[in-house]
């Protein structure tokens, strides 16, 4: 197992939710981190609940993954800050909540601009500073829904599916580069991702939905994807009983579409 002391992290949606908790656990491990979110005040809190000890290891990094024009200018920025970077986290995004026939298609684009291009665009322009330097780490902050569609997420599941295919596509190419890809897909944890999540007419949710409340802490997610990190996993699915949809799907898929009809969506 790998150890993150004064391992040089990028992480991406760093002010709430899961970004945060993995602020807090990377941290404590002794990381060297560069935190990005669009919210520059956001990070500063984040930052400013780390010990003082943590805090001389943690830069900020304001940036919009729905600005992909501006991306290379945030990698040559996040390199330059401790001179290299081992380990980018993708884990900004958005969520939805909306049915098919209630979306628009602008919706969809910007869940897709977002969660998939944002992320791609960074690993992108960062991937040329991985080969010079023969070493790198992608992780990736994808969902279940990533491995299966379900009602009432369309756009999100289908740009977590993108993800899926990207990345697993970018680990065949690298292997022999020394450079890594773990993708992460979580299911059901307590984050307020659905009070932004998107519904058809772009409008935020503003409520958290009940499976949501209901979910995973998320500082026992961080502590997983800490330990998915340290480990250089391939994949990883962490939930509840949620988790188990990955394999009724591979192995029972007609039982699994039949179960999905009637998952509860609100």
């Amino acid at each position: 197992m790998s150890s993150l002391r004064n391992r040089v992290i990028w992480l991406t949606g760093a002010s709430s939710g899961i970004g945060e908790a993995l602020t807090y656990e990377l941290a404590k491990k002794g990381a060297r981190l560069i935190i990005s979110a669009r919210r520059k005040e956001e990070l500063e809190k984040v930052k400013g609940n780390c010990d003082s000890a943590a805090q001389a290891n943690i830069r900020i990094l304001p940036l919009d993954l729905t600005v992909t024009s501006t991306l290379s200018l945030s990698v040559e920025a996040a390199v330059q800050t401790f001179g290299h970077i081992d380990i980018l986290i993708n884990n900004g995004g958005i969520s939805q909540r909306s049915f098919v026939k209630d979306t628009s298609l602008d919706v969809d684009r910007r869940i897709m601009e977002v969660n998939y291009f944002g992320a791609i665009a960074l690993t992108k322009f960062l991937l040329p500073h991985f080969l010079k330097q023969k070493g790198g780490h992608f992780v990736v902050v994808s969902s279940l829904t990533g491995k299966f569609g379900t009602p009432y997420r369309s756009g999100y599941a289908a740009s977590k599916h993108a993800l899926h295919g990207f990345y697993d596509s970018l680990r065949a190419e690298l292997w022999k580069e020394n450079i890594k890809v773990t993708m992460i897909a979580p299911g059901f944890i307590h984050t307020p991702i659905t009070l932004s999540a998107l519904t058809g007419d772009g409008s935020p949710l503003n409520k958290m939905d009940e499976a949501q409340y209901r979910g995973k802490p998320v500082k026992w997610c961080a502590k997983k994807i800490v330990k998915a990190i340290e480990k250089g996993k391939d994949e990883v699915y962490i939930g509840g009983r949620e988790v188990l949809g990955v394999y009724v799907k591979r192995f029972f898929p007609r039982w699994f579409n039949r179960i999905i009809r009637t998952a509860k969506v609100r």
